[in-house]
């Protein structure tokens, strides 16, 4: 094997002002180049022609010796005789081209005349450009040249794409984290709502909550006020979200089923105990809270029900909500309540209280729009006649089976697992005092 190596400086035209080849001033090295010719005088004649152009330069007298250098000494350009002895000039640039490499290696096959017409097939095996012999000292330099453009283009991009990758790789732990945040702040929302099911006497209350994300914007709950009465309640903040489970997380302090004395819809009594506030009261006095002492962009839409276990008797508020549907003992299904404006929208705003009476048998579900608004494939949404007929076949179940139930058959209409939209609903069921 013969191996000859030069290293030898350049100034002109590709230099710059102080004198620097321009690989040497973007890099600090000098870029490498590989002659490859089985004739020792075409080498010479090559070597002799590049001398002083800013290359460490280096000779291969075959295909094969080239190989090993290309293994051991990666070239940045190659310039290599077409026909050879042994592994030729373009076996040699496909084994070239097969080689693992960081860098792109460019690669010019040199060509008799009457080797021309071969061009597309070097140009198939992976080279880059064509040389006839005898070599043009200006035509080398400026096939030198393109080839360099190349590699610089190539080595700025190799550039940007490592930023890339490092700043998704930064993305991607930060996302990680967040995501980790998100699925904490999800276990902390979900213990927003303790119990998912409780008897009040003859009453028995289920919910459902099911965010669309990691965290959303609805809240469902209940918290008992009496020996006689209870409150239960449905919101559903504008928007999706962190900020929209955050304010859902400080709604639930207002309406604590914990701390009673936090609690704005109960007040306490001279004599012990606690007393229902009127639910429009209520409903009011958190829309001065939000549009007073919380700022904020969100609104909310709620129903807020107090509810008398002795006779049935349920007391409500309808704040921008869907229509609360009553489910009777004989199947009728109605909607009940009085549309309002959402809370925190409007400043000095009435709400409007309904009055209605479960029998023994009948149901109330208080449902987000997440589920009327449900669209299916084509996006046509359930709306309520859809949600109507859903309680007309799942009239045999009841409870928090009822709820899931509910959730199943909306993932059929949907065709998907994930809503759009968070889920909730409040179930109150009146089975009477003989059922229980």
């Amino acid at each position: 094997m013969q191996l000859d190596t030069f290293q030898t400086g350049r100034r002109d035209s590709t230099a710059d002002p102080g004198g620097v080849p321009r690989d040497m001033a973007r890099t600090g090295a000098l870029r490498r180049l590989l002659v490859v010719d089985d004739s020792r005088l075409q080498r010479r004649i090559l070597v002799s022609s590049l001398s002083g152009w800013g290359y460490e330069l280096r000779e291969a007298e075959s295909g094969d010796e080239a190989l090993q250098i290309c293994r051991d000494w990666a070239p940045d350009l190659v310039i290599s005789d077409w026909m050879m002895p042994g592994m030729d000039g373009l076996d040699f640039c496909k084994e070239f081209r097969a080689l693992e490499r960081e860098q792109y290696g460019y690669f010019i096959l040199l060509t008799s005349k009457n080797e021309k017409f071969h061009a597309a097939e070097g140009l198939d095996a992976g080279a880059d450009d064509f040389l006839t012999k005898p070599v043009n000292t200006a035509e080398l330099r400026a096939r030198l040249n393109a080839g360099e453009r190349i590699l610089d283009m190539q080595a700025e991009l190799t550039e940007k794409n490592r930023i890339i990758r490092q700043t998704l790789t930064r993305l991607q732990a930060a996302h990680d984290v967040i995501d980790s945040d998100l699925i904490e702040a999800r276990k902390l929302q979900q213990s927003l709502v303790r119990e998912r099911h409780r008897t009040f006497g003859p009453m028995q209350i289920s919910l459902l909550l099911r965010p669309a994300g990691r965290v959303g914007g609805d809240l469902v709950g209940f918290y008992p006020i009496n020996a006689g009465t209870f409150g239960c309640f449905s919101i559903d903040v504008s928007g999706h979200g962190i900020s929209s489970a955050l304010m859902t997380a400080r709604l639930a302090g207002y309406l604590s089923s914990a701390v009673p004395e936090q609690n704005v819809a109960i007040r306490p009594l001279a004599e012990g105990g606690y007393a229902p506030r009127p639910p429009a009261e209520v409903v009011s006095h958190l829309n001065d809270l939000v549009l007073g002492e919380i700022t904020t962009e969100h609104y909310f839409t709620m129903v807020l029900a107090h509810v008398e276990m002795a006779t049935g008797q349920v007391t409500l508020v309808q704040a921008g909500h869907p229509h609360p549907m009553v489910q009777r003992a004989d199947g009728r299904i109605e909607e009940v309540g009085l549309p309002g404006v959402p809370v925190g929208l409007l400043p000095d705003v009435s709400f409007d209280e309904t009055v209605i009476t479960l029998a023994p048998g009948d149901r109330l579900l208080v449902q987000s729009d997440g589920i009327t608004e449900c669209p299916d494939q084509s996006g046509e949404m359930l709306d309520s006649d859809g949600l109507r007929r859903m309680l007309g076949d799942l009239r045999g179940i009841s409870g928090t089976a009822l709820l899931e139930s509910m959730v199943w058959r909306l993932g059929e209409y949907a065709g998907m697992e994930e809503f759009p939209d968070d889920i909730s609903a409040v179930l109150l069921e009146y089975p009477g005092p003989g059922a229980l």
